[in-house]
């Protein structure tokens, strides 16, 4: 089983345990996440930095599975072809990421901030880093690149953050803080506080894929 986009490790280790006769493959872009994993897993786990839009194995693997990572890729249509190419006949690939809609309504409320002064000048020309893809699209993407059969659906799943503002400022709005010089972040972060309001709900929308070769 492959896991693409493994971060630190800790689906991997339950795919692991889940695989007394088999082996995962965990394989992530960030060398930091890589070794995150090495770390959570032993030296002798099999896990590669590896671009997963220049994905090859030495064989097929008979499932791909990945969870929060294909949002982070902007060519979609290379990333199936890729993962078709690395699984064998009749395997099958499950995926959850970001989905069309998703965290729109909070980002919504922060949009305005962005050309506001001081922070204007900083998100000039700048794109956000995710392509939330809808449920159809998705599914067309996966069968023109050879997949037999794929269903994808959207399913909301709010959360309300027990530490909000590290969890914004990290995850949610990482990369809007990571646009900023150290001098701004908390303050754009306090403005960001106050044009979401309380309680602080983060509007989720998960894509989930599952699809066979």
């Amino acid at each position: 089983v492959l896991d693409a986009g493994c971060g630190s490790g800790r689906i991997t280790e339950a795919l692991i345990e889940r695989l007394p006769r088999g082996r995962a493959i965990a394989v992530d872009q960030a060398p930091s996440m890589v070794q995150a994993a090495l770390e959570r897993l032993g030296a002798e786990a099999d896990v590669r930095v590896l671009d997963l839009l220049e994905l090859e194995l030495e064989e097929p693997v008979d499932a791909v599975l990945s969870t929060a990572t294909f949002h982070w890729i902007a060519d979609h249509d290379r990333l199936f072809a890729r993962l078709r190419a690395a699984l064998r006949p009749g395997g099958k690939l499950v995926a959850q990421c970001g989905g069309e809609g998703n965290i729109a309504n909070l980002r919504g409320k922060v949009a305005p901030l962005l050309a506001q002064e001081p922070y204007a000048e900083h998100f000039r020309g700048w794109r956000p880093p995710w392509n939330y893809a809808g449920a159809e699209q998705t599914q067309e993407r996966l069968l023109a690149v050879g997949f037999a059969a794929a269903e994808c659906w959207l399913a909301p799943a709010p959360r309300q953050p027990e530490h909000p503002r590290e969890f914004l400022s990290t995850i949610v709005l990482g990369p809007h803080v990571q646009q900023l010089p150290e001098d701004l972040r908390e303050r754009f972060m306090d403005d960001a506080l106050r044009a979401i309001g309380e309680p602080v709900v983060v509007d989720y929308v998960r894509l989930n894929i599952d699809a066979v070769v």
